[in-house]
């Protein structure tokens, strides 16, 4: 009973500790990445829209109740304001989220969660109790390996 205990500790305590190194590392790559990329300076215009995505603090003329508003124009004058995910911003955000760094921990955990229960030694709690630990390792391991300043 020991050993199974033991068991499911260390498949879960290893394989959420790899995932969350593994995240840390291909996120802090595809920022430095970005860093690197970038060119210029920060715009004003940028700020506003951070600041005030719906341009409520604008001054621009409060429309009296005596005009009659055109509902489908603001519509489409809307929709056309608002742009959807472009490919490049999908493809910009993937290659943290497909990197192998994230890929091979998450098929560690799959194949050691199908292992353990197709072998059964599968007991929850130890399981669980093993991703939490390893989370939480993780997280501080990475925190100082992987927090240097990207310059």
């Amino acid at each position: 009973m020991v050993l199974i205990v033991v068991i499911n500790l260390a498949v879960a305590f290893f394989s959420s500790f790899i995932i969350i190194l593994g995240s840390m590392y291909s996120y802090k790559m595809m920022i430095s990445k970005r860093v690197e990329s970038y060119e210029g300076s920060i715009d004003p215009d940028v700020i506003d829209k951070i600041e005030d995505p719906y341009d409520l603090y604008s001054e621009q003329e409060v429309i009296e109740d005596d005009e009659k508003l055109d509902l489908k124009a603001v519509i489409k004058e809307e929709k056309a304001r608002s742009k959807g995910i472009s490919k490049r911003e999908v493809l910009k955000s993937s290659t943290a989220n497909v990197s192998l760094f994230r890929v091979v921990p998450y098929a560690f955990l799959v194949l050691g969660f199908i292992g353990l229960n197709n072998n059964k030694v599968l007991s929850l709690p130890p399981y669980l109790g093993g991703l939490f630990v390893g989370i939480v390792a993780g997280f501080y391991v990475g925190k100082k390996f992987f927090s240097k300043r990207v310059s």
